[in-house]
């Protein structure tokens, strides 16, 4: 029998239809109500002429709104790109343009939604969900109570296999070279039903997340709790942390993810101690290393709780390693071992495995892996081999097995929950006729695990300013990837061959 995401939620609406699935402010949603409106979703998708395999955008923030999107177009046999609320127009299109999405699902008073239908073809159907303001009312589209006013028959699930794609995860945004992680059906179940098994979740949890369901990790929260009968209590704004807490306190929240900074920002602006969060059970953490020293001041603080320190890529679905709250002062610092149903190896530069002890890339392998990069094989064929994907991140592993990540062999930008390509930052710098040379890198944050700064070669006699950088940036880039600190010098240190040493300039920071 085929068990994917949209089966085992199917299961849950039989067996639990009255119980509460999702909670955000005052919306109370049922599993019943929720399936309702994933099965108008998804009949009106077919009735409108997706195909299996069709791709269909969707740009909303958490609610039951983009659930139902997102299951209804499983069910209905297509492919969910699910978008950064917070990119910009270009980036927006691109991807769009890239997966080759024929329908969108939007937020009607998204700010770039104007200018990004203006980018699209006009073949793309639109469904705007909430009410539209100004310019926005003359886009032809539908409205999202339109679309779920008819639940219709309940979708054929049978045609839901393990091998087909059900997802496009987008990890960076560079304008030449996108790209999109492809994930099918069985990679997003075997993630699941793996994740569900060391966090031992039930029908009884409660979980409160502030991480946006378009990246693989709050993905990740939304589909496990969902699979068990659970329910996930949203909060989108972590700005005011205190209505964070208040809200898990008074929901009786059993659960919490976060990144790095999610923790920071709770432990430095509030008092855990003063809320009631006797009901909370345990906490996950992933997104980056998180320094030992917090977790102990998190676990001073919330005693009672187990917390998981967790690894993973968008590329391994979410998640390849966890390490037992048990292990914690016995390991600090590592990211544990692998997760049922995964294997992880170290390996050399020429694929050979090392010896315990020895630094060595994590080859990883099993069916949460990904199908590959969307219309990439040339890229895809880098990063996976015989089953196998290199994640291009460093580490060593103890006698015991655990493993501690020793650095990336790539140059991406991790910053709080945000993976960033420095190539993108430079090219919208570099759009600048006052600027020769851009270079990009991430420097160390004690908030945000790294933030970003630019180093910048001005044209020969161009007269430049640190405000007119961070203008173009704000124009054309998510408030995430503008960078925080601008240097201006007169060249760059290079290699005999004439490649920049990155190295060198996060050093000189």
């Amino acid at each position: 029998m085929t068990h994917t995401l949209v089966h085992m939620l199917r299961h849950n609406v039989v067996h639990l239809p009255e119980s509460e699935a999702v909670v955000l402010g005052r919306q109370r949603t049922t599993y019943w109500q929720l399936w309702r409106d994933i099965c108008a979703v998804a009949g009106f998708l077919q009735n409108s002429g997706l195909r299996s395999g069709d791709r269909v955008g969707v740009l909303l923030k958490n609610s039951a709104e983009y659930i139902a999107t997102y299951y209804g177009v499983l069910a209905a046999g297509g492919v969910v790109v699910g978008l950064n609320t917070m990119a910009k127009s270009r980036d927006l299109a691109n991807w769009l343009q890239h997966s080759g999405a024929s329908w969108l699902f939007a937020e009607a008073q998204h700010p770039e939604l104007i200018e990004l239908t203006n980018l699209l073809d006009n073949a793309m159907r639109l469904v705007l969900v909430g009410e539209s303001r100004g310019s926005a009312t003359g886009i032809a589209h539908q409205n999202w109570q339109e679309v779920v006013q008819d639940a219709g028959e309940e979708p054929d699930l049978s045609r839901l296999e393990s091998t087909r794609t059900a997802a496009i995860i987008y990890t960076s945004g560079t304008t030449g070279q996108p790209k999109g992680v492809t994930l099918s059906h069985g990679n997003l179940s075997s993630n699941v039903r793996s994740i569900q098994q060391y966090l031992q979740l039930t029908v009884k949890d409660r979980v409160l997340n502030v991480l946006p369901f378009y990246y693989s990790y709050g993905n990740s929260v939304l589909h496990t709790h969902l699979a068990v009968g659970a329910t996930l209590v949203l909060e989108n704004n972590l700005l005011f942390p205190h209505n964070v807490l208040t809200t898990m306190a008074d929901e009786r929240a059993t659960g919490f993810s976060g990144v790095p900074s999610t923790f920071a920002i709770l432990l430095s602006r509030t008092q855990l101690e003063k809320y009631d969060l006797s009901s909370l059970r345990y906490m996950t953490q992933a997104g980056g290393a998180m320094a030992p020293a917090m977790i102990a001041r998190l676990r001073k603080a919330l005693p009672h709780i187990n917390f998981f320190v967790m690894y993973g890529q968008t590329e391994a679905t979410a998640r390849l390693a966890w390490l037992p709250p048990e292990m914690l002062d016995a390991k600090p610092g590592s990211i544990g071992i692998a997760i049922p149903g995964v294997r992880l190896e170290l390996r050399d530069k020429q694929g050979q495995p090392v010896v315990t002890g020895e630094t060595g890339e994590i080859w990883a392998a099993g069916e949460n892996i990904m199908q590959g990069y969307w219309r990439d094989p040339e890229l895809t064929r880098k990063v996976l081999e015989d089953g196998w994907l290199k994640t291009g991140d460093l580490a060593h592993c103890d006698e015991d097995g655990y493993f501690y990540i020793d650095g990336r062999s790539a140059d991406m930008i991790k910053t709080g929950a945000n993976r960033i390509s420095p190539k993108e930052i430079e090219e919208v710098i570099l759009e600048l006729d006052s600027v020769e040379e851009a270079v990009v890198i991430g420097v160390p944050d004690e908030l945000l695990g790294q933030v970003i700064k630019a180093v910048i070669v001005p044209s020969p006699g161009a007269q430049i300013e640190i405000k007119q950088i961070r203008a173009h940036c704000w124009k054309h880039l998510a408030m995430y990837k503008v960078p925080k600190f601008i240097d201006f010098v007169t060249e760059l240190p290079k290699t005999a061959s004439g490649k920049v040493q990155r190295f060198l300039l996060a050093e000189q920071h």
